[in-house]
């Protein structure tokens, strides 16, 4: 048997393959330090290996029931590694393997589906078109499990539990990285090699991408825990990603793959720094932290930097996808389609505010850290090396990857995916990127003369008169858009979010225990009882063969 006939490498997923393989050997290198001391220790390196070995599998594969073996695997996988977070993490552990694996039950059905279309399992010998409901229903199941292992809502809410939970070097290892990428990679493959999507299945798509956008950065504004903050900024985030790929045009597809890849660093970048933090303060609630700028210089600036770029800020990565993202939809202002002229519309506004927003959390983030007022006069200082050297290495990824985003991401590893990327306008970011450091230049030049000549009074702080000497009085970046929860139907919507209301595997538990609880009565122990249902039984299977 060739195994050359069950797996494939070519553009789509040769870069996301390295992609594992990079963010494997960073995950391993800062669990060194971070994990040391943990039971299960040497299992957990094991799980880990395993993993990334998985999911290079998963995403090299040219057979249907090849990729739903390793696919079915990384849902086992994603549940062992989130439950060595202990006790507490076996809540979080169990509902992403439910959410996870409830979607894998629906890909074994659009396998099926799609055999029965095609009479054949290669990826690369299928293109369906979506002009039937078999056709449409296989598309569905495929999508269901993509989005739900790259956590697009409605079946996000395993991520923030995760993140809270789950030892940092796990979260930033799958929710951050592997299932990202997979969950993307699966819809993008979807889209450009196993169907034909049509004009209402494009709008579906960004619509729900530009939802989640929304949706997930509000619920992020008001979070006072770094690594739940960090979470949902996760989830928001696939919101462009799956917008762009959405558009069904080259430009945009190009950028959701070329956001999926950013975010990834981004992202374990911000999930690796707020592990340092954690590791020192033995806490990520922000009303618990900071002034730990000067204290912790290294993972400060790393952060930043990530978070400036997952902002959208030029000249760092995270600007250049998504400026590739808003030309996807753009063009779709000259759709043939009035629906999709009147989406594009939509989604763009929803996007851009989208990430002004994001800012807005991320300056409330980098405020109570790292900015703020110290909570308790500790000696905290930078982590071993081994823990920050991976955020500095992503941190560089941010800046590279966006100063010269043409030139290396988009030439080798994007562009090549997809053929006719037409950019709207030009982005000399080189030429952004002199121009932003003269003037940064300019502006500590400015300060430092006239600094020279200024006496600086240095006192204590006070607030409308009164010396703030006491821990009651100290300002916290958890105030930061508190005021939010008061607008319109925000306040109901927040407790609702806060209830579970919105959480599919919430509502899916209530649903079927309450369904057993009906049907608990039918199991009386009479026996003339069970007579009767087995002939009820035996006569629907009697008409249903007779029709």
């Amino acid at each position: 048997m060739d195994l050359r006939s069950f797996f494939k490498i070519d553009f789509l997923n040769s870069f996301v393959i390295f992609a594992i393989a990079v963010f494997s050997i960073l995950i391993i290198l800062y669990s060194t330090k971070f994990m040391k001391g943990m039971a299960r220790l040497r299992g957990y390196y094991l799980w880990v290996i395993i993993t990334g070995l998985a999911a290079m599998a998963t995403a090299s594969a040219d057979n249907l029931i090849v990729l739903l073996v390793f696919w079915g695997f990384l849902g086992l996988s994603l549940y062992i590694l989130i439950g060595m977070g202990g006790d507490k993490a076996s809540p979080a552990a169990k509902k992403a393997f439910i959410i996870v694996g409830g979607s894998d039950a629906l890909m074994i059905l659009g396998i099926g589906l799609v055999y029965t279309l095609s009479g054949t399992f290669n990826i690369s010998e299928i293109r369906l078109e979506l002009n039937n409901y078999l056709g449409i229903t296989a598309f569905i199941c495929f999508a269901v499990a993509a989005l739900a292992k790259a956590g697009l809502m409605p079946f996000h809410s395993w991520i923030p539990d995760c993140a809270e939970v789950a030892p940092i070097p796990v979260t930033a290892f799958l929710p951050a990285s592997l299932d990202k990428l997979l969950g993307i990679y699966l819809l993008a493959r979807l889209t450009l090699n196993l169907f034909v999507t049509t004009t209402a299945i494009n709008i579906i798509i960004m619509l729900m991408g530009a939802f989640t956008i929304i949706a997930a950065v509000m619920m992020a504004l008001v979070q006072h825990d770094m690594k739940r903050l960090l979470g949902y900024h996760a989830v928001s985030q696939v919101g462009y990603m799956v917008l762009g790929i959405g558009t069904g045009n080259p430009i945009g597809i190009a950028g959701g793959m070329f956001h999926m890849l950013n975010n990834v660093i981004y992202k374990s970048c911000l999930f690796l720094t707020s592990g340092n933090v954690e590791y020192r303060m033995k806490t990520t609630e922000l009303d618990k932290l900071g002034g730990l700028a000067k204290l912790m210089p290294i993972t400060y600036i790393s952060c930043l930097i990530a978070s400036l770029s997952i902002s959208g800020i030029p000249p760092f990565n995270g600007f250049a996808s998504k400026w590739m993202i808003y030309q996807g939809v753009i063009t779709q202002f000259s759709a043939a389609s009035l629906a999709m002229r009147v989406t594009g519309v939509v989604c763009l506004l929803i996007a851009m505010f989208g990430s002004a927003l994001t800012l807005a959390s991320f300056m409330k983030l980098i405020h109570a850290t790292y900015l703020g007022q110290q909570k308790n006069n500790q000696s905290v200082r930078e982590v071993s090396w081994t823990m920050w050297l991976p955020c500095v290495i992503l941190a560089v990824f941010c800046v590279l990857f966006g100063v010269f985003a043409m030139q290396l991401p988009l030439r080798f590893l994007i562009l090549p995916i997809l053929g006719g990327v037409d950019f709207m306008g030009t982005w000399y970011s080189g030429l952004a990127t002199g121009l932003i450091l003269i003037a940064l230049g300019f502006g500590w030049l400015l300060i430092r003369i006239i600094g020279s000549k200024q006496k600086v009074r240095e006192d204590s702080m006070f607030a409308g008169g009164e010396f703030i000497t006491t821990e009651e009085n100290r300002v916290s970046g958890t105030e930061f858009y508190n005021t939010v929860k008061d607008y319109g139907l925000l306040p109901q919507i927040y407790k609702e979010a806060g209830a579970g209301d919105f959480d599919i595997y919430e509502q899916g538990k209530k649903l079927l225990f309450g369904a057993s609880v009906k049907l608990r009565h039918l199991h009386n122990g009479v026996l003339p009882t069970y007579m009767v249902w087995c002939l009820l039984g035996a006569i629907i299977l009697f008409l249903w063969c007779v029709r």
